[in-house]
This record gives structure tokens, sequence and C-alpha cells, in this order.
């Protein structure tokens, strides 16, 4: 063998020897591996374009979803607890109020600009024939035979229901209120000078008219609200500042000028609503004691006694919410919950669904009449004169309900 030809056949097998062990490198780290063989999952035929797929269904969550859960018991008649609620309208009113009758009450709807009364059942009669369209405000007489009513434009008319006469009222006069008779009115008159402000009283024609208490620029600072005793006809919240954050001195304002002691109230926005015979005064305010959210107060409301013997009650809403039914039960709808500040910003309250609380206020005592079945913000409470019922008006959509109470 020469030497040329040893020299070739070491080239092959060098070569050779080069290809076997790169085929080996690539079948080992390279080449694709076969995947075995994987059963199909069984599902669902695919859904059609616009279709959501069904959820995965189970024995078991249907049968969970099918018990009846056990509900709460509603009552009928209020005990404490879960209670039926009754509409008696449809469509939203405006100012409510309980009728001489004690059952039934007469309203404002704003739909039709008419005056109309409804019983318990839903009964509805037209109190007046004319149409008196986009009124503000009402007030009505304690016996609901007459209206005040306040139009946008600053125009006031006074309404007899029982003669069907209607008599304006002068513009410049504004927040009325009725004697405890109904035989007079007082009214802030507000002339464009501040030295021709003043409280005004006359019979609810707008004849006989004297005032009684100038007013100034402090207006928006006093709260007219005729006793029960017809003695005072309003709050004045321009007294002496006292010492201590929060507290106020508000001075009642007499029929004939008396010098009534004056309420000293711990916290701000002042509220008030009398009892039957105006032996007391219910009232709201709110301040740093009660993390500037509404809390209701008892004070005695009778001559040279009036403000004394003050007790705070542990419910957090506002007197406007409140009513009595006699002079020793008063009914108040309490927010179910209520942020920190709502007091002084009644807005952040809007729409809290209430519970109806008793307060017996001869012993401070309250207890809790009834949780409505459904979630409501109610107002304008009333009871009816037999103490069996209680009307309120729905805060959001305006419609009346009842609570039985007994």
């Amino acid at each position: 063998m020469t030497e040329r030809l040893k020299k070739i056949l070491i080239g092959l097998g060098l070569l050779a020897f080069v290809i076997i062990v790169g085929w080996l490198l690539y079948a080992t780290f390279f080449r694709a591996r076969v995947p075995k063989e994987i059963s199909p999952a069984i599902s669902e035929p695919p859904k059609e374009l616009g279709t959501l797929p069904t959820a995965p269904t189970s024995t078991d969550r249907i049968f969970e979803a099918l018990v009846e859960r056990p509900a709460l018991p509603v009552s009928e008649i209020a005990a404490g607890g879960i209670t039926a609620v009754t509409p008696i309208t449809l469509t939203p009113v405006k100012n409510p109020t309980l009728a001489a009758d004690g059952s039934s009450i007469n309203f404002y709807d704003p739909s039709d600009g008419r005056f109309y009364t409804t019983d318990r059942d839903g009964s509805v009669r037209q109190l007046h024939p004319e149409r008196f369209p986009d009124v503000k405000e009402i007030s009505w007489s304690p016996d609901a035979n007459i209206a005040i009513a306040e139009f946008p434009d600053g125009a006031n008319v006074s309404i007899d229901f029982s003669t069907k006469e209607v008599v304006p009222l002068p513009q410049h006069w504004e927040d009325f209120d009725f004697a405890p008779h109904g035989q007079q009115i007082i009214s802030k008159s507000i002339g464009v000078d501040p030295s021709n402000r003043w409280l005004v009283i006359s019979n609810p024609d707008g004849s006989g008219a004297s005032t009684i208490a100038a007013l100034g620029n402090n207006q928006d600072k006093v709260q007219v609200s005729w006793s029960p005793n017809d003695k005072v006809v309003a709050f004045s919240d321009t007294g002496v500042p006292l010492s201590g954050f929060g507290r106020n001195h508000i001075i009642p304002i007499g029929k004939n000028d008396e010098n009534f002691p004056g309420l000293v109230v711990e916290g701000f926005d002042f509220n008030a609503t009398w009892s039957t015979k105006g032996t007391q005064i219910l009232y709201s305010t709110a301040g740093p004691t009660s993390n500037y959210q509404p809390q209701v107060w008892l004070v005695d409301g009778e001559g040279q006694k009036l403000g004394q013997n003050r007790r705070s009650l542990p419910l957090n809403t506002w007197a406007d919410k409140c009513t009595y039914a006699s002079d020793s039960t008063a009914y108040c709808a309490v927010p179910q919950s209520l942020p920190p500040g709502s007091g002084l910003q009644r807005q952040l309250a809007f729409g809290k669904p209430d519970s109806l609380y008793r307060i017996d206020t001869r012993t401070n005592t309250v207890s809790l009449v009834a949780v409505p079945e459904t979630d409501i913000p109610m107002t304008n409470l009333s009871v009816s004169g037999d103490g069996n019922t209680l009307y309120y008006q729905h805060a959001i959509n305006g419609t009346l309900g009842t609570i039985r109470l007994r």
C-alpha cells in the first residue's frame, strides 16, 4: 500500500467519524420528538358567533340553588322587626298633611297642579276645582282646611277648601306657619331694606297684619314655629355666643313679646318640633359630640321652664323626620346608616333607608318599632288620630305609604 493511499483512507475515516458524531448530536439534542398520542377532550360542540358559552353543569350546585332558604318573617303590624308597608299613592305628591278627620291625608299633586285628599285605603277625592301649577311650598292649617301656596315667582295665595275662596297674599311674605287654632298665620315680611324686614302676624287672608319682631339681616337665622300652647311663634339662632365649641343659644320669640329663657344647644343646624300640647320641644343638632351627625334632644317647652330638663337620645336623625302621636309619644324615621358630617351636609344622607323608632318622652325610652320590608327613606311622618297607622312619604319617589302600628 502506497503512502498516498494510506493518507486517502485515513482522511475518509476521519470524515466518516465526524459525520457519525454529528448525526448522533443532532439526533440527541435537535431532532423533534414525536408527541405521545393524547385523547381529545370531550367538549360541547362550538357555539355560533354572538353567543356565550354555558356554565359547566353540576348536580350539587343545581340542588343547592333549588333549596328554599328560610326568609325572615314579615309582620303586618309593627312589632320591632321586618314590617309590611302599604302604598296608598302610585305617583309623587307634595307636602302631605293629616286631615281633620285624623285618618285622611291632604296633599298637592304636582303633575296636575291640584289638591287632593286620600284615605288609608287609597280612595282619592279632589279638594278644590281650580288648578295651581308649579307650587313650590305649601303650609297647612292645623285642620288642613286652609293651605298657603308659595310659587317660584314669589306669588302667594291662601286657599280655603271649605269656602273654595282663593286670596292673594303679599309677594314679600314667605315662610308661613299657622296658629294652633288656625285663625292666624305668621310669616317673614322681607323688604328690600334690612330695616324693613319683620315677623308678621295676620289673618289667613292677609288682613289684620301686625309686626312683632324685627329681622334685619337675620331672616335666615329665624325658624317660624308656632307652639301648640300659643306662646312661642319662632326660634332665633342669634343668642349671645357661649363658651365651648359648638354650643349655641337659641332664643324663643314670644307672640306677645314675652321674655322666655333661651335654649342652650350642643351643635349646629338647630331643627325643632313641638309636642302636641307644647309641653316639650324635640330638636336635633349636629356637633362634635355626635361626630357631626344629627342627634335628637328633648327639653321642656313651657313658660319659665322652657329649655330646662335637657336630655339627649340615642337617635341620629333630624327633628323634621319625627312626629308626635301624643304629648308623650313620638315616632322618628332614623337612617340605618349615616356618614360622619351628614348633620351639616344633609345631602350625604339622601336616599338612606330608615327604620322607625318610638320615643316615650316621659321616661326617655327609645324602642325600635319597625324595619320596613323594603328599603324606604321616609319623610313627612304623621300618625292617625286613633294611633293605629303611621303615614309616611317616600323621600325619593314622593309616594305615600302606611305602616300599621297596632
